[in-house]
C-alpha cells in the first residue's frame, strides 16, 4: 500500500445543479482533475459526490472544479441528518409546485386555444372574428416568453452555457428544443417576410407545453426522490431530542447536542433514551426494535447496556452515557445506510459511459434529422425538418438512465436497514445476488455462543430438581462455564440451593462438597471407574452422536444423573440453512471445533459441506476451498477470529451482535444477530438488482425505439410523426416511471421462518 493510499480520506459534497447521468460523468471527471484525488463517485439519486482526498486541505478546490464544471457543491454537513434529515428534495418539490402551477395556468388557455383552431374550424374561424391573428400572435408570443423565462428559465439558465462549454446535458437538449420551437414562431410573428407563406405557422404551444410538462416530470421525479431517502428520516426520527441529565446536584433537561460522555441520564417509563450507555441504577424494560427486530421488550438491570433511539417501555432507570453524537450506534447506521445509498454498482460503470456521450449524440442526430428533412423532405421541408429535430432533442431522456440504478439502490439499501440489514457497500447488492455458497462460523453465528444445560438424563432412584438443585449449589462455587450454565437454569427453575461445605475443586478432574451434608461430587466418567455406567450407556452414545460430552453427578457416592451443557443453536438456524436451500444455495460451516461435534451439528441443521478443527488463520484456505469450481461465498461471522473470512469473502456478512473488528471487516451487517436477516440480505439483493435491471431495460429501450420515430423514420412508409409535445411527455413519463418502479422495492417483504 502506497502512501497515499494510507492517507486518504474521504469528503463527502452535496451538489446541485445535477440532472441527468451526463451531469454525474462531468463532476467525476472534473474532481478527478484535482490534484490529490485518488477517487471520486457522484451519485444523482443523492445528488452526492464522495471524494477519497489525499490532502484534506484541498477541499476549496474540489468545490472550484465542481463550479467550473457548472455546478453548486458544498461539503456535507453530517450532523444535519441527526437534526432532522436532509431536506434538499423537499425544497426542490417546494419550488418546482409553484413553478408548475405558473406553467399549467399560461399553458392551458395557450394550448386549448391552438390547438381547438387546429382541429376544429368552425372554433378557428370564430375565433379570428373575435381576435385578429397578428393580435393572438403577439398575446401567445407574451403568454410563451413568460413560460419559457420565469419557470423554464432554469432550463436555458443551465443548458446554453453547459452546451457553449463543450459539455451539453439535459437541459441542453430542452433549451434547444423549446428554443427552437419558440424562436421560429417569434419570426412568424414579427418577421414574417423571412419566410415562404406555406410555413408561417407558430409552435408556441409546442415549447410552452414541452416547458409545462418536463417540470410536471421534475416535481413527480422530486417526490419520488424524497421518498427514496424515508428510510434514512424514519432513522433520524428514533432519535431523542433531549435529555434528562444530573448537572452540578441537579436533573435539568437538554438539548441532546449538549450531552457529552460520562454524564448521568434520568429516563421515565415511555421515554426514548437518548444516547448510548451503561445502566448505573434502576432497571427496566426496554423495546430494542429498532436495531433487534426482536417485538418482545428486553429486560434490563444495573450494568447493562442500552443503545439510544431505543424506548423505554416500563420502570425508571439511570445510565452513563458512553456514546454520544456520531459515535452511537443508531449515528452509526444512518452513516452505514447513507454510504451504501450514495455507492456505485459495477454496472453503473457501464452506464456512465454511455450516457457521456449520449447528449451530444443526440444534438449531432437531430442536426442530420433537420439536414435530411431539409433536403429530401416534402414541403414546406425544414418546417418538417425543425419540428422533428426539436421532437429528437425533447424525447431523449439522459434522466432516465442517470437514474435507473442510484435510486434502486437508495430504496433497496434503505429498505434493508428497515429489516435489520446494513449494507455497509453498495458493490454488496450486485455481488450478493450471485452468491452460491454461505459458509458460517458456527459459535455465536449458528449457535448462541453460550453454553447452557440441555439435558439432565437421571437414574431412577433421583428426581430431577433435587439433582439440579444439588449439583447447582457446587457448581456456584466453580468459576467453570459448565457451572454457570448450571446454575443458570437452577435460577431460571427457581429452585432453593442448599448450604455447601468442604468444597474441594479437583484440577482436571470436577468438584465435589457437601450440600446440606450429602456428599455432591461431578466430573467426567473416567473419575468414577468404580461406579457401573451401564444405564448410561445407550444414552451416552446417542449423546456423543449429537457431539455432545456429558459430565456425571454423583451423590452419595450413587451414580444419580448424566448432565450435558452445550453451545445451543439458535432457533432461526435450522429454517434459515433450508430456506437458503430452497433458493438453489448450498451452506456450509467452518468451525474449530473436533469433527465430531461439528459434524453432528451439521447434520442437525442439514449443512452440506463441513470444514472442522480450523484455526482462525485457515479460515482464509477453507474459503478458497470453496471457492473451488468458480463458485461465490458469502462467509457469515461473528468473532474477531471471523474478521480476515469475512474480508476475504465475496461476501462478508456480520452478526451485528459481534464485535466491532467483525463488523468492521464486513460487507454486509445483520442487526441484533438474527440469522434470518442472511435470507433478508439475499432477497433484498435479488429484488434490487431485478428492479435495476428493469429500469435500464426501460432507459435504453425508450431510446432506442422512440427517438428514430421522433426523427421520422415511420414517415415514408406509415405517415406517422412525433409530435414534440407527445416527445416532452414521454420523456417526463421516463423518469417518473424508473423513480416510481423504484419504489417498489419498499414492499420487499422479510422472510417468514
Amino acid at each position: 500500500m502506497t502512501d497515499i493510499e494510507l492517507k486518504t480520506r474521504p469528503i463527502s459534497i452535496d451538489i446541485e445543479g445535477m440532472t441527468c447521468a451526463s451531469c454525474v460523468s462531468r463532476v467525476e471527471k472534473a474532481l478527478l482533475k484535482v490534484p490529490s484525488v485518488t477517487a471520486a463517485s457522484v451519485n444523482l439519486a443523492t445528488e452526492r459526490a464522495t471524494v477519497q482526498l489525499a490532502d484534506t486541505s484541498n477541499v476549496d478546490a474540489l468545490l472550484k472544479a465542481i463550479e467550473k464544471a457548472g455546478y453548486t457543491g458544498k461539503q456535507t454537513d453530517h450532523s444535519q441528518h441527526m437534526h432532522g434529515g436532509h431536506q434538499h428534495h423537499d425544497e426542490d418539490a417546494g419550488v418546482l409546485k409553484r413553478d408548475v402551477t405558473i406553467a399549467a395556468v399560461l399553458t392551458l388557455p395557450l394550448f386549448v386555444l391552438e390547438m381547438g383552431s387546429h382541429f376544429f374550424m368552425d372554433f378557428h374561424m370564430a375565433l379570428l372574428s373575435l381576435v385578429p391573428q397578428q393580435a393572438l400572435y403577439i398575446a401567445y408570443f407574451v403568454v410563451a416568453s413568460i413560460v419559457l423565462f420565469v419557470p423554464g428559465w432554469r432550463f436555458f439558465k443551465i443548458g446554453i452555457p453547459a452546451l457553449l462549454r463543450g459539455a451539453p446535458e439535459m437541459n441542453s437538449l430542452v433549451a434547444l428544443g423549446a428554443g427552437a420551437a419558440y424562436l421560429f414562431s417569434v419570426v412568424v410573428t414579427f418577421a414574417p417576410q423571412w419566410l415562404p407563406a406555406q410555413t408561417q405557422y407558430v409552435y408556441y404551444e409546442s415549447a410552452t407545453v414541452i416547458v409545462t410538462l418536463i417540470l410536471v416530470g421534475r416535481l413527480l421525479e422530486a417526490l419520488a426522490k424524497g421518498r427514496t431517502g424515508e428510510a434514512i428520516q424514519r432513522l433520524v426520527r428514533e432519535q431523542a431530542k433531549t435529555a434528562r441529565v444530573q448537572r452540578n446536584g441537579q436533573t435539568v433537561e437538554l438539548p441532546i447536542e449538549q450531552v457529552v460522555a460520562g454524564d448521568i441520564i434520568v429516563v421515565r417509563p415511555g421515554e426514548k433514551i437518548a444516547t448510548d450507555g451503561e445502566i448505573v441504577d434502576g432497571q427496566s424494560n426496554i423495546d430494542e426494535s429498532m436495531i433487534s427486530g426482536e417485538p418482545l421488550p428486553v429486560s434490563k438491570g444495573v450494568g447493562a447496556l442500552v443503545v439510544g433511539g431505543t424506548l423505554n417501555t416500563s420502570g425508571s432507570f439511570n445510565f452513563r452515557a458512553t456514546k454520544v453524537g456520531g459515535d452511537t450506534m443508531l449515528a452509526q447506521i444512518i452513516r452505514m445506510v447513507e454510504e451504501a445509498q450514495g455507492g456505485k454498482l459495477p454496472i453503473q460503470a457501464v452506464v456512465d459511459k454511455i450516457t457521456l456521450w449520449f447528449v451530444p449524440a443526440v444534438i449531432a442526430l437531430a442536426v442530420a434529422t433537420f439536414g435530411v428533412w431539409t433536403i429530401w423532405g416534402p414541403e414546406p421541408a425544414y418546417v418538417f425538418g425543425m419540428v422533428n429535430a426539436v421532437a429528437v432533442l425533447i424525447i431523449a431522456c439522459p434522466c432516465a438512465m442517470g437514474l435507473a440504478t442510484p435510486t434502486s439502490i437508495m430504496v433497496g439499501t434503505g429498505r434493508a436497514a428497515e429489516l435489520g440489514v446494513l449494507f455497509r457497500k453498495s458493490e454488496a447488492l450486485q455481488q450478493l445476488r450471485d452468491v452460491t455458497v454461505v459458509a458460517f462460523d458456527k459459535t455465536g453465528t449458528l449457535t448462541k455462543g453460550k453454553p447452557e444445560l440441555t439435558d439432565i438424563i437421571l437414574d431412577d432412584d433421583f428426581e430431577h430438581d433435587e439433582v439440579l438443585a444439588l449439583v447447582a449449589a457446587v457448581e456456584a462455587r466453580s468459576e467453570h462455564p459448565i457451572g454457570a450454565a448450571i446454575v443458570a437454569a437452577a435460577e431460571k427453575a427457581g429452585l432453593r440451593l442448599g448450604e455447601v461445605t468442604e468444597f474441594n475443586s479437583l484440577p482436571g478432574r470436577g468438584v465435589q462438597a457437601r450440600v446440606d451434608g450429602r456428599l455432591v461430587a461431578i466430573g467426567a466418567q473416567r473419575q468414577f471407574a468404580h461406579l457401573d455406567f451401564a444405564d448410561f450407556d445407550a444414552a451416552t452414545q446417542k449423546l456423543a452422536d449429537e457431539g455432545k460430552t456429558p459430565v456425571f453427578a454423583v451423590i452419595d457416592d450413587k451414580l444419580a444423573a448424566a448432565i450435558v451443557v452445550a453451545d445451543t443453536i439458535k432457533p432461526s438456524s435450522k429454517a434459515v440453512i433450508a430456506a437458503l436451500h430452497a433458493k438453489g444455495i448450498k451452506t456450509a460451516m467452518i468451525s474449530g471445533d473436533n469433527r465430531r461435534t461439528a459434524e453432528a451439528i451439521a447434520r442437525q441443521l442439514g449443512i452440506d459441506e463441513v470444514r472442522a478443527e480450523v484455526l482462525p488463520a485457515g479460515k482464509i484456505e477453507a474459503l478458497n476451498s470453496l471457492r473451488e469450481g468458480d463458485r461465490k461465498v458469502a462467509y457469515v461471522g461473528d468473532g474477531i477470529n471471523d474478521a480476515p473470512a469475512l474480508a476475504a469473502a465475496d461476501i462478508g456478512i456480520a452478526v451485528g451482535t459481534g464485535t466491532d473488528a467483525a463488523i468492521e471487516s464486513a460487507d454486509v451487517v445483520l442487526l441484533g444477530g438474527d440469522l434470518k436477516g442472511v435470507l433478508d440480505a439475499i432477497a433484498v439483493s435479488r429484488a434490487t438488482m431485478k428492479n435495476i435491471w428493469e429500469n435500464l431495460f426501460w432507459a435504453f429501450g425508450y431510446n432506442v425505439v422512440l427517438i428514430p420515430v421522433a426523427a421520422g423514420v415511420l414517415f415514408p412508409a406509415f405517415g406517422i410523426l412525433l409530435s414534440p409535445m407527445i416527445g416532452a411527455g414521454a420523456m417526463a413519463l421516463s423518469s417518473v416511471f424508473v423513480v416510481g418502479n423504484a419504489q417498489r422495492l419498499r414492499g420487499v417483504k422479510g422472510a417468514k421462518l
